[in-house]
């Protein structure tokens, strides 16, 4: 379903973020799509033809080994979008895009965002501080993945999540979660027994429940908050740069 031109809102921030006059010529060719549970939107190597601005939707970027094992490096929902190699001169990805939550999500044909971005202006300056803000995120999870306990990452992970859905409840397995943090089932099936029996989280039948975000967040590594900030400077900065 294609966006109606006047339709001036988006729940994605990104889109959100740009001046009504860049939004206003990007619109006719932003499409409404609608993605399922487990859904490959990318696969390594792959030709890159859409660039994704989620609604709601959660997808994971994961690297994949030659073993078959694979490890989330990042997590995307309507903070941001999915196809940075397409900015950065590129149009092959070298990870796996995986839908986490099935929601909707803004789609747009990769060189239509690829012409606009090298015009300059607004768009190329937000997308440029995006991906700069995902280089943290990378980096800071880098090392939160070699330095932080299976407890502190999954209460990271799963307050990341909640942010983005901006919910307390949503659908997560524990294989699921297992392969996102690239430990085993049983380790995932431990910490989440921590959590839950110290009253901060309810997990049954592949559902999340927060129960306690404060202490959730004193469980978490201070990679959550890092993250988190820097996201918010990010789009608070361009919300108050880009308002006409």
């Amino acid at each position: 379903m294609l966006l109606d031109n006047n339709l001036l809102h988006s729940n994605n921030k990104l889109i959100a973020a740009l001046p009504n006059s860049v939004f206003k010529r990007i619109a006719p060719h932003l499409e409404l799509v609608s993605l399922s549970s487990g859904q490959s939107i990318y696969e390594a190597e792959e030709s890159i033809k859409y660039i994704y601005f989620p609604e709601k939707a959660v997808i994971s970027l994961l690297c994949v080994m030659e073993n078959g094992s694979s490890v989330e490096v990042g997590l995307v929902s309507s903070e941001g979008m999915v196809g940075i190699p397409v900015i950065l001169g590129d149009n092959i990805t070298t990870l796996n895009a995986i839908v986490q939550i099935p929601d909707n999500s803004l789609r747009i044909d990769a060189d239509i965002i690829r012409t606009e971005f090298k015009s300059g202006g607004a768009i190329q300056d937000l997308l440029l501080r995006y991906v700069k803000t995902v280089y943290l995120e990378v980096a800071q999870s880098a090392a939160c993945n070699r330095l932080h306990t299976l407890e502190e990452r999954l209460s990271r992970w799963l307050l990341t999540v909640s942010d983005r859905l901006n919910a307390d409840e949503f659908p997560l397995t524990q294989e699921f979660i297992s392969h996102m943090l690239g430990v085993r089932r049983s380790g995932v099936t431990v910490a989440a027994y921590t959590l839950s029996k110290a009253g901060l989280i309810n997990y049954r039948r592949g559902n999340i429940n927060i129960l306690n975000r404060e202490a959730l967040e004193e469980s978490s590594c201070e990679c959550y908050k890092v993250i988190r900030n820097e996201y918010a400077r990010l789009l608070n900065n361009s919300l108050q740069h880009y308002s006409d």
